[in-house]
């Protein structure tokens, strides 16, 4: 499977300006995002492709990014909280939001003024939606999350029995859509997902009538028999590739780019920021640059002497960090780059040279966690979608 490419791609750093007063410029393209959507829903036709804007949609700003996504034709939407579903309903009025978290104790007013879908995942959420149902005299639109092997949120098995069991429960419900969750649709080879799969399918069956879904970003890609109704993508539609049996059909979404503060020489043995863990082995010349934990760029992502850490991209050599990570600022050895490093230059700390998927393996974590923790010190920048 091709990787399309993006439709614009990312500047050069040496063609980026970041605002005098900003640490630095994260660009955030709406285009790809649409694009990425429309790619996976000719994946899974005649499934219906969803998105996942949970998290400010994964960090990217819900705000710009739901208008994009409704505009490129998704029509149902998942988020974790009520205030998310609140959040996304003032910004969308018509579209289908799923609350993921399910239905907290007392929270049912906040659900149905977001006009949102509860995915209930126990038999205690089920009594106390339906009781609201009878309560205001309606029959109320319910998603029920079973567990098909995660062990985390769902209906168990026994709990399903026990709801088919009690009509008086469901007969204030309509229930449009049954769903579940992989634990480990990235390894296509890994047998649980045959074993979710078929789970699945037997507790649906003990609940006809409404839709199917069980797969996200990676599980859409194990093939059609893992769509059903129903597919909910969420970090490929910002471009992660976390799937491990092929590419998924999606175009990098996140650039980001910041400032070098200073250059300075480093005798060899000098040590470079706290605690002194990593030393120059040389006479090496050490920049520091405007971005830390703070700003999302992993504390994991430290440097010492042997052990290597995270990395940069200036002037079109990738440069490693060295020394720990800091809340405003990290240091980088510029020695080996074949451009004099200077006070000013741009560096990229996400983008071409440098996805997601690197960024997180160098910090010690996974580019979920890289596009949820991004700082909000960056100048954000839109490109695409009527920006």
């Amino acid at each position: 499977m091709t990787r399309p490419e993006p439709k614009t791609a990312p500047p050069a750093p040496e063609l980026v300006t970041i605002p005098a007063s900003e640490t630095g410029v994260l660009r955030i393209d709406l285009d790809a995002i649409a694009g990425n959507w429309r790619s996976l829903s000719d994946q899974v036709r005649p499934a219906e492709c969803g998105a996942v804007v949970k998290a400010d949609a994964y960090g990217l700003g819900i705000a710009r990014v739901l208008p994009a996504l409704v505009a490129a034709g998704c029509k149902s939407f998942f988020v974790a909280t009520p205030g998310e579903a609140t959040e996304a309903r003032a910004i969308d009025g018509s579209a289908r939001i799923f609350v993921l978290d399910g239905l907290f104790p007392g929270a049912a007013d906040a659900v149905l003024g977001a006009a949102a879908i509860p995915c209930l995942a126990s038999l205690a959420e089920v009594e106390e939606w339906s009781a609201h149902a009878r309560r205001i005299g309606a029959r109320l639109a319910t998603a029920l999350h079973v567990d098909s092997g995660l062990n985390r949120l769902g209906l168990p098995a026994a709990e399903v029995a026990k709801l088919v069991s009690r009509p008086d429960l469901l007969a204030s419900l309509d229930v449009v859509l049954v769903m579940s969750h992989l634990a480990s649709a990235d390894d296509p080879a890994d047998p649980t997902n045959a074993a979710q799969h078929h789970a699945f399918e037997e507790l649906r069956r003990m609940l006809p009538g409404a839709q199917a879904s069980l797969a996200a970003s990676d599980g859409l890609m194990l093939g059609g028999a893992f769509h059903f109704d129903l597919v909910r993508p969420g970090y490929a539609l910002y471009g992660g590739q976390a799937f491990r049996g092929a590419r998924s059909p999606v175009a990098a979404v996140v650039s980001l780019f910041t400032r070098v503060l200073q250059v300075r020489d480093v005798v060899p043995g000098g040590a470079v920021g706290y605690s002194g863990s990593w030393r120059a082995s040389r006479s090496s010349r050490i920049a520091t640059l405007a971005v830390g934990y703070a700003d999302g760029f992993a504390r994991s992502a430290s440097a010492a002497s042997g052990s290597p850490g995270g990395s940069v991209v200036i002037h079109g050599a990738r440069l490693p960090v060295v020394g720990r990570v800091s809340m405003d600022l990290i240091t980088v050895d510029v020695t080996d780059c074949p451009v004099l490093v200077r006070r000013g230059d741009v560096a990229e700390v996400i983008g071409a040279t440098l996805p997601l998927e690197t960024v997180g393996a160098e910090g010690r974590t996974i580019g979920y966690e890289v596009l949820t923790r991004l700082g909000r010190r960056y100048s954000r920048v839109y490109v695409g979608g009527g920006a």
